[in-house]
């Protein structure tokens, strides 16, 4: 007996929704193998990964901190790709808005006004919204990808943040350090418990998931995204214009981007250093597809990306495992999604292997389709026979 993939009539809804928990279920059994294999006690590094990071108040504060440039970002980018509008440059959008929010810090440093913070959101958004109309632009107007072009901002994006807090930004009394000066409060998210990091951008977070689930379920625009991703076609008949649809997903991909680089600055770091990120931007495409690009699955996703960047460090400090060890479970993650994807369309169907003409198997199954065949030819005759005598 062999198996093979059968395409479904309808993709399935519930392996939809089971599709995420099996790639979550598959990335910790694999785990267990990594751990295995690199001469760790599994059961002992797991609870280092999974389980130490989150103990006490302060971890799931880190948890919550962490995730919600994450949720951030993922709703931002999950309003493009129902559209068909792949961001990729989210990361780069992110070192924008908090250049842009930076930039407005500094500006005003001995300012205490209760105006610099809003501000700086402003600024973050508009600054992340400016980098992706750089590749909305090449789109509709050259027809380039916007993949690739998104992508290699990302990179320009980092060399003009390096260059300002090596230069014109850097602070004149950090013993040379490539950093800028540090903010002002008033710059700076208040804390929302004290002791631990957690800040107001995490009710940012909230407030971006709600108004992501109003915008990509409860929507016109949201509406017209949906189809122009699921039936170009369709939409064009319906008069829905594809450019407003690019335009709209990277506008929002890349402003929603630039508020969680200006939540970094304005949060943890407290300043502009050469590196704002540890990789939110392309983590956060992970989590949208996780979470299904819906508001709640998203903020779920988010939780558990948070958890593996916060296990990460864990690894490194308890089990002396390598930074690297955070990018290979995401990666295990992605990978498992992907597999697991396939199910929605498609589902395994079990076939016997064909029998030889010789093999007596074969002789006994003619033998019994004979005598089948035979026995619904007396019956066809019966009935027959029947209707004769009845008429």
């Amino acid at each position: 007996m062999r198996f093979r993939l059968e395409a479904r009539a309808q993709p399935s809804r519930l392996m939809g929704w089971l599709s995420p928990v099996l790639a979550a279920l598959l990335t910790v059994v694999a785990g267990f193998v990594l751990f295995s294999a690199l001469g760790r006690d599994p059961l002992a590094a797991f609870h280092t990964f999974f389980i130490h990071p989150i103990r006490d108040l302060n971890g799931l504060a880190e948890l919550l901190q962490k995730a919600s440039p994450l949720m951030i970002i993922a709703i931002g980018l999950a309003c493009g790709y129902r559209a068909n509008v792949w961001n990729i440059g989210a990361e780069g959008q992110l070192i924008l808005g908090a250049i842009c929010a930076g930039g407005v810090a500094l500006w005003f440093h001995e300012s205490q006004s209760a105006l610099v913070l809003p501000a700086m959101l402003l600024a973050g958004m508009a600054g992340g919204m400016l980098w992706a109309a750089i590749p909305a632009l090449l789109r509709t107007r050259c027809n380039t990808n916007e993949i690739l072009v998104s992508l290699m901002l990302v990179y320009v994006a980092g060399l003009l943040l390096s260059w300002l807090v090596h230069e014109p930004w850097k602070d004149p009394d950090g013993f040379n350090f490539p950093q800028s000066r540090m903010f002002s409060d008033s710059a700076l998210y208040p804390m929302l418990i004290e002791g631990t990091r957690l800040n107001a951008g995490f009710l940012v977070s909230l407030a971006t998931v709600a108004v992501g689930y109003v915008l990509l379920d409860r929507s016109f625009v949201g509406y017209q995204m949906r189809v122009g991703g699921l039936a170009d076609a369709a939409a064009r008949y319906a008069g829905f214009k594809s450019r407003r649809m690019i335009w709209l997903g990277m506008l929002i991909g890349g402003g929603a981007a630039g508020i969680a680089g200006m939540g970094e600055v304005a949060g943890p770091i407290g300043q502009l250093q050469p590196l704002v990120s540890p990789g939110y931007g392309f983590a956060a495409i992970i989590v949208a597809f996780v979470g299904r690009l819906r508001a709640f699955g998203i903020l779920l996703a988010s939780l558990l990306m948070s958890l593996l960047y916060l296990g990460g460090e864990a690894a490194q400090m308890g089990l002396g495992l390598p930074s690297s060890i955070t990018g290979l479970f995401q990666g295990m993650l992605l990978f498992f999604l992907l597999g697991s994807d396939v199910f929605i369309n498609y589902r395994l169907r079990a076939v016997r292997p064909a029998l030889a003409p010789g093999d007596s198997r074969a002789g006994k199954s003619e033998q019994a389709a004979g005598v089948a065949r035979a026995a619904e030819v007396m019956e066809s005759a019966e009935a027959a026979k029947s209707a004769e005598a009845g008429a």
